[in-house]
């Protein structure tokens, strides 16, 4: 049976090193069931590790964190506009988005019939295009902090390519800046501003406001300019269930892409699309360079492996849904060795049982 393994010890050594690297409390973001990692098990590191505030997307993550956290915050890091979804926030205690005038409305209406006092963060549009008051709308956005039924704590923005443009991402901090002191001068408490993402965090320097919001980088899989000292986590691993020896010139998987040079040993390894090994992540947008890459990698009949015994071994066939075959020729690979995959936790089928060692 296939699983995911995450290394707990160096998971926590990757929490510490980007504590201080921020200098600021953090944020634990653990949308997209906790980056892959497991929302619960996720969650839990890092609460044990001192993080005070989590957050999520979905209303759906907010019972399942219930069910872990004390007195820890929930940070919902969606404006919205669904009655529905405004219940489950104010009814939790969470702490809304608010980003649009409706969705303000949305909010204090729904707290006002349920008799609270609902916390929020005001959203900022600086360039990313989704949730937000845009800067320009500065007023409108002033006009919220007078609903009566919504406690306004802090303030937020996000940026939309602190992976590579440096330049962009200080100008949207500089507008989120500004429009912030707007706020100031018509006399509301901004409360908690935080801004920095990982890979802002991990590329820009001086963008630490009174709090970081990190996911990916505890993961150690963030896009970065430069090293770190991060630990790369998660392994897909399963037993090998079977082996076989097969002649030359055999065909192995559906449509029988590839044949056999030789005579081939092969393990038979019970993971594959279903588990989330084989699958790539598409491309936002397709430029000049991946095109490059993509024509490159074909060029090269890049390679698919599995590891052994500390060794790798070539994927022979297409990957199957639920098994992959290996060619183990020449060494002494048995049933029962464990074989892995160092593949991405977003692409692990979220049924797959996570594992912390």
């Amino acid at each position: 049976m296939s699983r995911y393994v995450i290394e707990k010890s160096k998971l926590i050594e990757n929490i510490e090193i980007l504590k201080e690297k921020a200098g600021v409390p953090l944020i634990g973001v653990v949308k997209g069931n906790g980056y892959g990692f497991g929302i619960k098990e996720f969650t839990a590191v890092l609460k044990e590790c001192g993080i005070k505030t989590f957050a999520v997307t979905e209303v759906t993550d907010i019972p399942v964190l219930k069910e872990i956290l004390d007195d820890e915050d929930i940070l919902v890091m969606r404006s919205t506009c669904i009655e529905e979804e405004a219940k489950i926030i104010a009814e939790n205690g969470c702490i809304a988005t608010i980003g649009s005038e409706e969705a303000c409305r949305t909010m204090d209406r729904i707290s006002s019939e349920l008799g609270i006092k609902t916390k929020c963060h005001l959203k900022i549009d600086t360039g990313m295009g989704r949730y937000g008051f845009m800067p320009s709308e500065v007023g409108k956005a002033i006009a919220c902090y007078q609903a009566e039924s919504l406690e306004f704590t802090g303030a937020y923005t996000h940026f939309s390519d602190a992976f590579g443009n440096t330049e962009l991402t200080k100008a949207q901090l500089a507008l989120f800046k500004d429009t912030m002191k707007q706020i100031e001068s018509a006399g509301y408490d901004i409360g908690t501003l935080h801004c920095a993402n990982s890979p802002a965090l991990l590329n820009v320097e001086d963008v630490c406001l009174d709090s970081v919001r990190l996911g990916s980088a505890f993961t150690g899989r963030v896009i970065t300019k430069n090293k770190t000292k991060l630990n790369r986590l998660g392994t897909l691993e399963a037993e090998v269930i079977e082996t076989k020896t097969v002649p030359a010139g055999y065909s192995i998987g559906y449509m029988g892409t590839f044949k056999t040079a030789r005579e081939t040993k092969i393990a038979i390894v019970p993971f594959g699309h279903y588990d989330g090994f084989g699958l790539t992540q598409d491309k936002e947008e397709i430029s000049f360079r991946h095109v490059l890459s993509v024509l490159k990698q074909f060029l090269q009949k890049k390679r698919t492996y599995v590891r052994i015994n500390g060794r790798l071994f070539r994927v022979i066939g297409k990957i199957g849904l639920s098994h992959t075959a290996v060619d183990i020729t020449g060494s002494d690979v048995k049933v029962g060795d464990i074989a892995s995959a160092d593949i991405s936790p977003l692409l692990v089928n979220p049924r797959i049982e996570r594992i912390y060692k």
